[in-house]
């Protein structure tokens, strides 16, 4: 990156009296939150250089990427700047998990607190595709999905055929609820079957993105 657009970026952040800002991490093809550090204008300015986040480590007292030593380095797609100025939005195509326990992000954790039941999102799918992946590399006995990837593609297909006709079943039918349990039948053997042909899911949400980018508002 050309130095005049790194200093146009850093000089848009104001940096706390220790000379760091927060920076939070989020998967820029899921929304799911990943981590939060802090970062000074130097870790900034090797994040943009490179292309991968960095960081201040607070009680190292230095300079690091995440991912150096694991491999599960965070890719930068995007970095945006909040309205005062002093946080930091890092969206990232994250390299394996996220967390040093081993999960995706540092918040997969129970709640401290929860007044209302959330909402399902679209993260779900790629909870789902993780698991499917994780099924493809240790296949376990019983396991429908590990089955399933061993009976190859057309079987695979075969029951894309088939959960797809009872979608259209259930719609004709004006059924909303065997209408969504079908629905997710279908995008459950849909994943299967883009992790049986090496297709990562974040491909398809790209193919999305780029589409929803050429589309009028």
């Amino acid at each position: 990156m050309a130095e005049e657009t790194v200093a146009s970026v850093l000089s848009a952040i104001r940096f706390g009296a220790d000379g760091l800002v927060p920076v939070i991490v989020q998967d820029a093809a899921t929304g799911q939150v990943r981590m939060v550090g802090y970062a000074n204008a130097e870790a900034v300015r090797r994040t943009l250089e490179t292309g991968r986040v960095h960081f201040w480590s607070r009680s190292r007292q230095r300079l690091w990427m995440k991912g150096e030593t694991s491999g599960h380095v965070l890719e930068l797609v995007e970095l945006r700047v909040d309205c005062d100025g002093d946080a930091l939005l890092a969206r990232v195509r994250p390299h394996g998990p996220t967390c040093h326990t081993g999960k995706t992000s540092c918040f997969d954790t129970e709640p401290l607190a929860r007044l209302e039941a959330a909402p399902e999102s679209a993260a779900i799918v790629d909870e789902v595709a993780r698991v499917i992946a994780a099924r493809a590399a240790d296949p376990q006995p019983g396991s429908y999905t590990s089955a399933l990837l061993a009976a190859g593609v057309d079987r695979i297909a075969r029951k894309i055929g088939e959960e797809a006709a009872e979608v259209i079943v259930a719609a004709k039918n004006g059924e909303p609820e065997p209408l969504a349990r079908e629905a997710a039948d279908l995008l459950y053997h849909l994943l299967v079957l883009l992790q049986a042909c090496g297709v990562p899911v974040e491909q398809v949400w790209q193919v999305l993105r780029e589409r929803r980018g050429h589309s009028s508002p």
